[in-house]
C-alpha cells in the first residue's frame, strides 16, 4: 500500500479508538439507566438513542451539518468560544461517529446491565454497599461481556461509517480521509486495484470482529452445560 493507504488506515483506527472510549464513557450511563429506570421517559430516551439505526446515514449528516455549520447553533457556539468550526475537521468526525454508533454501544450494555439478577445487587446493598459501589464492584465486573461486545461493536461500526463521515468530514487527505471514503475515491477514479487491497483488508477485519464476537458471547461453565441440553 502507499503512504497515503497507510495515512487512511491511521486516522481510521484513531478515529475508531477515540469514538470508542467516548461511547464507553458516555454511553455506560445512559445504558445503565435504561437498564433500571420505570420512568415515562424510556421509550423516549430509547428511541432517541436507537434513532440510528434506521436513519439515513445521509439524513443524520445533513442535519449535523446544519447544526455545526456557521448558521446553526452548535456552530455559533463552537466559533464564540474560540474552537472554530467542526465540519470538514476530525473533530467533527469524532463527533459525528459518536452520535451515529451510539446504539452499537449503549444496546449491548443495556441488555448486560438487565441480565443481572435483582437479588444480586440487593444483596450487596444488604452489606451496606453505596449505589456507586454496587455499581462499580458489582455491575460492571458482571457486565464484561457486554462491555467487550460494545467496545467491538463500537469500534468496528466506526471504521465502517460511509455517509456519516463523508457529509460531515468530506475527503481531505491526512485529516479526514478515512478507509471508507478512500475506497469510494479510488472506485471512482478507477483504480480497482488500490480499491481491492483497502477493500480485501476491511472483509479480514470484519471477519475477526464477527469470531472475536462469537468468542465472546460463548457460552462458557454451567451456562454452556444449560445450552447443550
Amino acid at each position: 500500500m502507499t503512504q497515503a493507504d497507510w495515512t487512511t488506515v491511521r486516522l481510521t483506527a484513531q478515529l475508531a479508538a477515540l469514538t470508542t472510549l467516548l461511547l464507553l464513557v458516555a454511553g455506560t450511563p445512559v445504558a445503565w439507566w435504561l437498564a433500571r429506570t420505570r420512568s415515562r421517559a424510556k421509550p423516549l430516551v430509547a428511541s432517541l438513542v436507537a434513532m440510528p439505526l434506521v436513519l439515513p446515514p445521509s439524513v443524520l449528516g445533513f442535519y449535523l451539518l446544519l447544526l455545526m455549520g456557521p448558521q446553526g447553533p452548535v456552530g455559533q457556539a463552537t466559533e464564540a468560544l474560540g474552537l472554530g468550526r467542526l465540519p470538514f475537521t476530525f473533530t467533527g468526525l469524532v463527533v459525528a461517529s459518536v452520535l451515529y454508533s451510539m446504539p452499537f454501544v449503549v444496546q449491548p450494555l443495556q441488555q448486560a446491565f438487565e441480565a443481572i439478577p435483582e437479588r444480586v445487587l440487593e444483596a450487596a446493598a444488604t452489606l451496606r454497599a453505596s449505589p456507586w459501589d454496587r455499581f462499580f464492584s458489582v455491575a460492571l465486573p458482571l457486565a464484561r461481556p457486554g462491555l467487550l461486545t460494545a467496545s467491538v461493536l463500537g469500534f468496528a461500526h466506526t471504521v465502517g461509517e460511509f455517509g456519516v463521515v463523508l457529509m460531515i468530514g468530506g475527503n481531505i487527505p491526512g485529516q479526514t480521509r478515512v478507509l471508507s471514503v478512500a475506497i469510494y475515491g479510488h472506485v471512482e477514479a478507477l483504480e480497482f486495484a488500490q480499491a481491492h487491497r483497502l477493500a480485501a483488508g476491511m472483509v479480514v477485519f470484519a471477519m475477526v470482529v464477527l469470531v472475536t464476537l462469537y468468542v465472546v458471547n460463548r457460552p462458557t461453565g454451567a451456562a454452556a452445560r444449560e445450552a447443550a441440553r
